[in-house]
């Protein structure tokens, strides 16, 4: 919902009814993720898009009948149904698609959440999407972090909590509620967007209710030690992969905003020592990922050795040449890590790209980042058969292990 809601909110501030289609589960090799949008406005515009072009007309008459009669519907669209070449869903994915009615009557909270998602303060909505009993379907819940936990409120930002309720709305029993609410809260804290089964009222082992829980959970974080001409280039490709970027470098002659306009901040300071103050403020998490690219020991061992043992942490780099590699991960031994540790390091950094220019090793490393994310190998798509599309795999941060690695570093 996210690119779609300036116009959403255009539209509800001037008391106009929506009609709002969210992919909320997806198979095979469907078009756009969970969590796409595409509204149709009260005189008749489309925006957005739930598959690419492939459904969005058989949507848009959807959401015109659901404005209509008032009455959500959740609708699957893929290759197993009768009139999927028909809506021209043709490229083998199956998506379900839940049209709801949004005005200010259906959706009371929306302006606190866009106030929540604009500022970057970390909120959740979770929608009945299926339920034996209709009078819930399209009832929701929104979920913020508790006070004072991890995560509370976006870098830089300020609190939401203390002005606006934690959690708000209701599903439709306080059973399915708390249950709800401990689930998005998870969910929130990883920046996940997902789909989740319980019992009609709630129960954890039952099925016959479906909750569509959309994260809107601040941007994850990149981390970039070392103010050198490559690290502007991977700010830049972090930028343009949505993460809040951060530059640090303790030489202040070098760590200057003009060399890295793609960063949303750049700190002077001793790397290992800001890394511990963001860990100390909880402000590290499981989708941080950390490109350590100084390849200096004085600068890269000590920043290393306290990344390797945090207890989350999505992926950490760290640039130099095999020379480079073999001397640091002496130096990290000497330093006590073990070779546990040591397996979550990606050293030398990077996919075998043949890289050479900053920008180049910079889309090998972001290559990585997004391959361990969803379980990609690195290879040629043409040269493979299967689907195209992975699912996160929970081995971000693994190691490709020093003889699988790049060598598209400077020495």
């Amino acid at each position: 919902m996210r690119e779609v809601l300036p116009e959403l909110l255009r539209w509800w501030r001037a008391g106009a009814t929506v009609g709002v289609g969210t992919v909320v589960a997806t198979w095979r090799s469907a078009p756009r993720p969970a969590g796409a949008a595409m509204l149709v406005g009260p005189g008749g515009e489309a925006v957005g898009s739930v598959s690419g072009g492939c459904v969005e007309g058989a949507v848009y008459e959807l959401a015109q009948g659901v404005v209509a009669d008032g009455v959500a519907v959740l609708q699957r669209y893929g290759v197993s149904d009768d009139d999927a070449y028909a809506v021209g869903l043709t490229c083998g994915g199956i998506l379900d698609v839940f049209v709801e009615p949004v005005s200010r009557t259906t959706f009371p909270e929306l302006g606190e959440v866009a106030q929540d998602i604009e500022a970057g303060r970390p909120v959740a909505l979770a929608t009945v999407i299926e339920h034996p009993d209709p009078a819930w379907l399209g009832r929701r819940l929104v979920v913020r972090p508790e006070a004072g936990s991890p995560g509370s409120a976006a870098p830089g930002a300020t609190e939401a909590i203390g002005t606006t309720e934690a959690t708000t709305g209701s599903l439709g029993s306080s059973r399915a509620d708390d249950a709800v609410t401990d689930d998005a809260r998870g969910l929130l804290a990883s920046g996940r967007t997902e789909t989740l089964t319980y019992g009609p009222d709630g129960e954890r082992r039952g099925e016959g209710m479906r909750v569509f829980v959309s994260a809107f959970a601040p941007r994850p974080r990149m981390l970039v030690f070392g103010a050198i001409d490559f690290a502007a280039a991977v700010a830049h490709q972090g930028h343009f992969l949505g993460y809040r970027v951060t530059v640090c470098d303790a030489r202040p002659v070098f760590a200057t905003a003009s060399r890295f306009p793609s960063a949303d901040e750049v700190v002077v300071d001793w790397p290992h020592r800001y890394l511990a103050a963001e860990r100390d403020a909880g402000r590290i998490d499981a989708r941080t990922v950390i490109c350590v690219l100084t390849h200096d020991p004085k600068f890269d061992v000590p920043v290393l050795e306290l990344a390797l043992r945090l207890p989350e942490v999505a992926y950490v780099g760290a640039m130099g040449s095999r020379r480079t590699h073999d001397d640091r991960m002496a130096r990290l031994r000497e330093a006590g890590l073990s070779e546990d540790e040591l397996a979550h390091l990606s050293s030398p950094v990077g996919l075998d790209l043949g890289a050479r220019t900053p920008e180049e090793t910079a889309v090998s490393i972001a290559a990585e980042i997004i391959a361990l994310q969803w379980g990609g190998r690195g290879d040629r798509l043409g040269h493979r058969d299967g689907p195209i599309h992975h699912h996160a795999t929970g081995l971000v941060g693994a190691s490709t292990g020093p003889e699988e690695a790049t060598g598209n570093h400077p020495e």
